[in-house]
């Protein structure tokens, strides 16, 4: 897309989006003083103009000329106020709509079908109101991106409690942390990233699991962080696994003089520097009290076509059969479904990340709702089917979207009775 052609493609598709919109809002503001009119269309066309040059900016330009910090923003402003104009527009289509019914029945039945357009004196036309309840839509939701960039670093700590008959008993009361998606290419505030570091280190878990992702795609991201997450220890250890963004498959290589390749290995010795086990398709053993669990972990497996599956569950599960107790560490959750279910249903319990949630949603008690659901059928949460469970932590980073709103960053305590 870093081309005259294709910034000219997207340009032109905003401007049309915008050219659309501006007629519901000389709907809406038609009964207003034209010196109101000239602020409100003024507002209106710098806010458009604004978001051109927000994507004009972080097209060409690279990240060295105005640091990362500035383009992050960029971006988000520009999805932000995209999404926006979306929403927005679903509403001013339904009256269009409506009213091309209405004049095409008209012409039919060659009779006036229009209804009158004010209920009463102080009403107002059906047009107005699709026009005021789509530019309400469309601001509520790009003012909820802005409020959203507060809570990036807004670490939630998740309580849960799993029981299984055939968990052994020197096991039961195990506490787990389980983190995923760190994205530590996206971070910005390292005292926040560490206090969020603290949190975890506060529970006290007798073993930390990371699910994938500890970056956006090159090794030199972890650079900065390498002293704050390295600080994570617990009694039986700290694992984890690889998930779609760390193979750098979005960036073009070589990179600084680095090959693809290269930049693996470097984040698999990263992962070691930290004093993390990085499972590659195999299991170990956990031993407590002279009973032993078997916990597993998988390189990226998905379900979905455009994501890779470098996973091999055969290998990570060969051996592990006497074992009464199996955790399955597997970044992406639509593995669970396609693989681990039909094929393994010896695996207790799997531990997944990836969606982020979306970082977008509404969470409420008996309620949750995400963008990402249509995407995703497990997305964030508990997960039951029989006795086999899943749970998908939306993350500890943040990726594209500099912020979270509904769906928090989270850190999951489970605790096995």
């Amino acid at each position: 897309m870093r081309t005259p052609l294709g910034a000219f493609i997207v340009v032109a598709i905003m401007l049309l989006m915008d050219t659309y919109i501006f007629q519901a809002i000389k709907t809406v503001s038609q009964h207003v003083s034209p010196k109101v009119k000239v602020i409100i269309y003024s507002i209106y066309w710098t806010l458009s103009a604004v978001a051109v040059v927000c994507f004009l900016l972080f097209l060409f330009t690279e990240q060295s000329f105005m640091g990362k910090r500035f383009r992050t923003y960029l971006f988000a402003t520009f999805i932000g106020l995209f999404m926006a104009k979306l929403v927005a527009i679903v509403f001013f289509l339904i009256d269009d709509i409506r009213r091309l019914i209405q004049w095409v029945f008209g012409k039919i039945t060659s009779t006036k079908t229009e209804v009158a357009e004010l209920a009463d004196g102080d009403g107002i036309s059906r047009s107005t109101f699709l026009s005021w309840l789509g530019l309400a839509a469309g601001g509520t939701l790009f003012g909820s991106l802005l409020y959203g960039y507060s809570n990036k670093y807004n670490y939630h700590v998740k309580r849960i409690q799993l029981a299984y008959d055939n968990l052994p008993a020197a096991f039961k009361g195990l506490k787990i942390v389980h983190i995923s998606d760190i994205h530590s290419g996206s971070f910005t505030d390292k005292k926040a990233v560490a206090h969020g570091v603290e949190k975890i280190l506060n529970e006290k878990a007798d073993l930390i699991l990371f699910t994938g992702d500890l970056v956006n795609d090159r090794t030199s991201e972890m650079e900065e962080y390498m002293d704050v997450f390295n600080k994570l220890n617990a009694p039986l250890g700290v694992y984890s696994t690889l998930g779609n963004h760390d193979y750098g498959d979005y960036v073009r290589w070589p990179y600084n003089g680095i090959t693809k390749e290269q930049n693996l290995e470097s984040l698999k010795k990263v992962h070691a520097d930290m004093g993390w086990k990085l499972l590659m398709n195999e299991h170990v053993v956990l031993e407590k009290g002279g009973a032993e669990i078997a916990l597993l972990g998988i390189e990226n497996w998905s379900n979905k076509a455009r994501f890779p599956k470098h996973g091999r569950m055969d290998l990570a599960h060969a051996g592990a059969d006497k074992y009464p107790f199996k955790i399955l560490m597997s970044h992406d959750p639509s593995h669970w479904d396609a693989q681990v279910k039909p094929n393994y249903p010896d695996v207790d319990l799997t531990l997944s990340g990836h969606t982020h949630g979306m970082q977008f949603g509404i969470e409420i008690p008996g309620f949750k709702w995400s963008p990402v659901q249509y995407m995703y059928k497990q997305w964030h949460g508990l997960y039951e089917d029989g006795k086999q469970k899943l749970y998908v932590n939306p993350g500890y980073g943040f990726l594209g979207y500099p912020g979270r709103v509904g769906v928090l960053a989270e850190i999951t305590v489970i605790e096995l009775v």
